[in-house]
């Protein structure tokens, strides 16, 4: 709903997105190198006060080389306090579904009270989660870590409303994606294929050899549900040269993969491989033939496709796209995934590689990337300022502008680019939103600085957009700002 403040707005602001949001002609930019603001829009989540001055300091280089090394860089004090504090964030799958889901027994001995109550302090997991992760994006001085980490999170989608799902998302993005973001890709896919969050999402905790010991039940029968989303999203892409037949041999290969909830097989991690479910059989995959020997097969198979040629460009292509361009330049594509071979799918190198092309570093491209709305939000509250920001508002807000946090339900993830989120509607709200962090909503109403704001962003809005900003009461300017094209834009 579109608040009365905003809706005095939307003339104003309506006229600028009808010209700025077809092209932008940039403005005389008070910073002197507009290379520092593209930097800062690509690999964080836009510009906190006071960040363009200290790029200025030292070098875009430097700059560059410390946000792939986050280690190198101190975290914020109070982000940490503040992390330390959602005790749910160190806990393991197991100790998260030993704590808040009650055993069959307790179960039995619990009133219909009782069992709403411990589904509703259940919640508190996601929530934790919820919170870290916005936590993260907004204050984080290490921006890339955070800004990667959606990134795969989105290419290894998992839905949190997928059955226990909701239990371990949080975790699979702080225990599976986070701390692969800058390593091998291997070591990422093997991470995610493993944890419970995925298990469940994709069904593969359900995929079972039909003639095995362990098939009775719901366990009955091969499930290709993941073997297929591994192939066609995660790494070959749906072009890459795979056939059903391989689909069905690397579900074939994936059965006995299963959960273990309460730690009581397995490695405590909550995975857990079931001999009794598993085809031991041999199997032709990708023209690879791999023995019936167990769990090991599957290492053979992520083997295969990690280093798979089509693995290179499909990654290749989805990091030059979400990077630099909606339709990024085949010749990037190509050294990237080059790249990708070269150094066995080290995904720091190939960032390296892409944040030093001349692709990257094009005028062309600054400003060209149309903002998602977790980009957007993230981008205009880390603008303002805004300290310990009210979390509900902004869920709401994502809520409504169609992106939920872990809210998408197809395993593809949310996109990136421009026709999938610029729409009359979409603005709107991105307006409302505009007018509500200016006017200080999140941030116990002190309103946002618009001279403060100029400085934070680099003013380098289009002529019209500082025509009409400079011609507007002080009071409206901050709103402006936020909710400019340029502002929509990274």
């Amino acid at each position: 709903m579109v608040s009365p403040q905003s809706r005095a707005l939307l003339p104003i602001v309506g006229g600028i997105l009808a010209i700025g949001l077809v092209k932008t002609k940039q403005a005389k930019s008070i910073t002197p190198d507009p290379q520092i603001l593209h930097v800062l829009n690509r690999l964080s989540f836009g510009p906190r006060p006071g960040e363009i001055e200290k790029i200025k300091s030292t070098t875009i280089e430097a700059y560059i080389q410390s946000q792939l090394d986050p280690k190198s860089i101190p975290e914020s004090p109070k982000l940490t306090q503040r992390l330390d504090r959602l005790e749910t964030l160190s806990m393991t799958p197991v100790e998260i579904f030993t704590e808040y889901v009650p055993t069959r027994r307790q179960r039995r001995q619990m009133s219909r009270q009782q069992i709403k109550m411990q589904r509703k302090r259940s919640r508190k997991v996601i929530r934790q989660a919820m919170q870290a992760l916005l936590m993260r994006a907004i204050d984080s001085t290490r921006q890339l870590q955070e800004v990667t980490s959606d990134f795969w999170f989105n290419h290894f989608n998992v839905f949190a409303r997928k059955g226990l799902a909701y239990l371990w998302v949080g975790n699979y993005e702080q225990q599976a994606i986070r701390p692969h973001v800058f390593g091998r890709f291997r070591d990422l896919l093997g991470a995610t294929a493993r944890h419970p969050a995925m298990l469940v999402y994709l069904d593969n905790w359900l995929n079972t050899a039909p003639d095995s010991p362990g098939a009775r039940g719901r366990f009955k029968g091969i499930n290709e549900n993941y073997a297929r989303e591994l192939m066609e999203l995660h790494t070959l892409g749906v072009n890459g040269g795979y056939t059903q037949e391989d689909v069905v041999a690397l579900a074939r290969i994936l059965t006995g993969w299963s959960l273990s909830r309460r730690g009581r097989k397995g490695d405590g991690s909550g995975f857990y491989f079931n001999p009794n479910r598993h085809d031991f059989s041999d199997k032709i995959f990708l023209g690879h033939t791999i023995k019936g020997s167990g769990i090991e097969e599957v290492e053979q198979a992520l083997d295969i496709l990690a280093s798979h040629p089509s693995t290179a460009r499909h990654i290749s292509y989805k990091l030059a796209q979400y990077f630099v361009a909606d339709e990024p330049p085949k010749t990037l594509v190509d050294v990237l995934a080059k790249r990708f071979l070269e150094t066995d799918g080290n995904i720091g190198a190939v960032l390296q590689t892409l944040f030093q092309t001349q692709e990257f570093l094009d005028p062309k491209y600054y400003g060209s990337k149309f903002k998602t709305p977790y980009q957007y939000i993230i981008s205009a509250i880390r603008a303002s300022g805004a300290e310990n920001p009210k979390h509900n508002f902004t869920y709401g807000m994502l809520r409504q502008l169609g992106m939920p946090i872990y809210g998408c339900q197809t395993p593809n993830g949310y996109k990136n680019t421009r026709d999938a989120w610029l729409n009359p509607d979409g603005m709107m709200r991105r307006v409302s939103f505009a007018t509500a962090i200016a006017n200080g909503r999140l941030n116990n109403k002190k309103p946002v600085d618009a001279d403060q704001l100029v400085e934070t962003l680099g003013n380098t809005f289009s002529d019209r957009t500082n025509d009409v900003i400079e011609n507007s009461p002080q009071r409206l300017k901050a709103a402006l700002m936020l909710g400019s094209p340029e502002m929509m834009h990274r």
